[in-house]
């Protein structure tokens, strides 16, 4: 699985310092939300055309390319399928999640 960058937690020191809209202040590579999920997808290789598609939909880009094949990071994974109805060879499937 491909190394991703350490992130920092962002932590203000009165509500005076917080935004007053939301809005991003930081790294979601912190908020590891893949523990999220109650399906998960799963890439079959051997289907995989290389389109990037999949790459592309992802709202939580926890898809990355490696080899020019699609690899999901898990941790990021919240298992909201549109990878899978995106993809058109259909090579990606969501699963229950085990626990």
């Amino acid at each position: 699985m491909k190394k991703r960058k350490e992130a920092k937690k962002i932590v203000f020191k009165s509500e005076k310092e917080v935004p007053l809209m939301p809005m991003s202040v930081g790294s979601f590579l912190f908020n590891k939300t893949g523990v999220w999920r109650n399906i998960r997808p799963v890439i079959d290789p051997t289907n995989c055309i290389q389109c990037g598609i999949c790459w592309k939909f992802c709202p939580d880009v926890a898809i990355y390319i490696e080899d020019e094949f699609p690899m999901i990071d898990y941790e990021y994974c919240k298992g909201c399928g549109l990878c899978a109805e995106e993809c058109p060879s259909k090579c990606i499937v969501m699963v229950e999640e085990e626990k």
